[in-house]
């Protein structure tokens, strides 16, 4: 049978740095090909030639046989392949609807645009896929993870038959991924192909019949997964053994850290408490929407919260702005680095200094020496692999990126670290440095609060879990008491 996307002998270099080696791939139709790989392994690279974004510097592509080349991405889409991307790019003015249509929308009888047609449309996909999301709705108004399965549905609209799904649950939620499974399910049933890519090895073994490592740009191996186990497949991936995905290495104390009474936020969380000792990682579990995040807006000095009380350390605190939780020894690690903890456009040297500017250069000018020296000392400390320190933060892989977001706080030794989705969107490798780095934290006291949709992640790291619903707090289990049926079964 021919296949419905061949690829042979792929190579793209940036600068003189390979970012492919040679890649080859197959992807036969009514499958899922999972694609795996590290940060840097040139998934993205691959998939962004595949698309028409990126010239190849040398090899061969094949659709269904016949030898192509894409120029654009709608040349692409036009030959039937379509992608969901891991970076969001939505217009947030714009409705789901126009979101989703965007390019194509249906015309009116005497011009301009046909809005009944396209909202009718675009409710008809949402409501298919199984997502509670009105077609009206106004982007911006959205959650992160809500703008995630926008994009999927904007990438299934044009009924393509080979689909690049790139980290497609990395802002979803437990109950939004098995949704999204059971679309792909349907996808495979049609005859279609699918190439997903995703660093949650589990979910890999659940929704893939085959998978292809690349490594450093190269392919490095591939075939059934049902031939492989999970500790193979990350021997391919990362290049060596690795004995445990989750570094636990610190002990909690009997000292208060972070103390929460009661804290409300109508519409949001609703008579939260909770207390974190120093020296514990306090895990934070929920679906989408059940108030996690919300709890740390409130924490940080992003919302306010209508009542409740907060101790740092047993003395009571009220932050009415970020800036005073920063002053307090507070730091907060956003879920989405690419939209809150960095800013992109600026270099990794500036990120690192960013929240310590004023520390760094006291007299109101920007003192470059001090400034160069503490981006040094925490790319050295935190092993961040990068050319220069003054090249564009965005030039890094997602793991480098992330602890990019880490080392900025880390630059002001907080005492209290509040970590939202820390390790979405990284591989393997960096999944274990940084779960060592926060260990290392808490080992040394600190006072850890993590918010995670993996519940291998907090079963791996955390000492005690709280589950959140519909903005409550459900229950506390300790460590010895916690399994994944549990946290599921209170989340529902």
């Amino acid at each position: 049978m021919t296949p419905l996307l061949k690829v042979e002998g792929l190579r793209k270099s940036f600068g003189g740095v390979a970012a492919l080696r040679g890649a080859r791939f197959e992807l036969e139709a009514g499958t899922v090909h999972a694609l795996c790989g590290g940060n840097g392994a040139g998934k993205s690279t691959f998939l962004s030639i595949l698309m028409g974004i990126y010239r190849r510097d040398a090899g061969k592509i094949w659709r269904n046989g016949q030898e192509v080349e894409f120029s654009s991405p709608a040349e692409a889409l036009a030959s039937g392949i379509a992608i969901i991307e891991q970076e969001l790019s939505p217009i947030p003015q714009m409705t789901v609807a126009e979101n989703i249509f965007l390019g194509r929308e249906p015309p009116a009888r005497f011009g301009g645009v046909n809005f009944r047609k396209m909202n009718a449309a675009a409710q008809a996909i949402l409501d298919d896929l199984g997502f509670a999301i009105s077609a009206t709705r106004r982007m911006y108004t959205l959650s992160v993870a809500q703008m995630q399965l926008v994009e999927i549905a904007k990438a299934l609209s044009h009924d393509a038959e080979v689909i690049f799904m790139d980290e497609p649950t990395s802002a979803i939620g437990h109950r939004e991924a098995h949704q999204l499974f059971a679309v792909v399910q349907r996808l495979r049933e049609q005859g279609r192909g699918i190439v997903y890519v995703s660093h949650r090895l589990s979910e890999i073994f659940d929704v893939a019949d085959r998978y292809t490592v690349f490594r450093d740009g190269a392919y490095v191996d591939s075939g059934l997964l049902a031939d492989v186990d999970r500790a193979s497949l990350i021997r391919m991936i990362v290049g060596r053994e690795i004995s445990e995905e989750y570094a636990k290495i610190n002990t909690p104390t009997d000292e208060e850290g972070l103390s929460v009474a009661g804290l409300t936020s109508p519409g949001k969380i609703d008579d939260i408490s909770f207390t974190v000792r120093k020296g514990e990682i306090f895990g934070i579990y929920g679906l989408m929407g059940s108030g996690r995040s919300e709890i740390f807006d409130c924490l940080f000095g992003l919302d306010r919260p209508s009542k409740g009380e907060v101790k740092l350390f047993g003395k009571p605190v009220s932050f009415a702005a970020p800036k005073q939780a920063i002053a307090a020894g507070v730091a907060l690690v956003t879920e989405d680095r690419k939209l809150t903890g960095l800013n992109l456009t600026d270099s990794i040297r500036r990120n690192i200094s960013l929240v310590s500017l004023r520390d760094l250069s006291p007299n109101f000018v920007v003192n470059s020496r001090r400034e160069a020296k503490a981006s040094r000392e925490t790319i050295n400390r935190f092993s961040i692999q990068i050319g220069r320190d003054v090249d564009p933060v965005s030039s890094l892989s997602g793991g480098n990126q992330q602890k990019v977001v880490l080392g900025k706080w880390f630059l002001r030794n907080p005492s209290v670290l509040l970590l939202d989705e820390p390790t979405r969107g990284v591989d393997v490798g960096a999944k274990r440095e940084i779960s060592r780095i926060v260990g290392n934290f808490a080992a040394a006291g600190g006072t850890v609060a993590m918010i995670s949709s993996e519940i291998d992640e907090l079963l791996g790291v955390a000492d005690r879990i709280m589950v959140m619903r519909d903005g409550r707090a459900v229950d506390v289990l300790d460590r010895s008491q916690a399994t994944a049926e549990k946290l599921v079964n209170l989340s529902v």
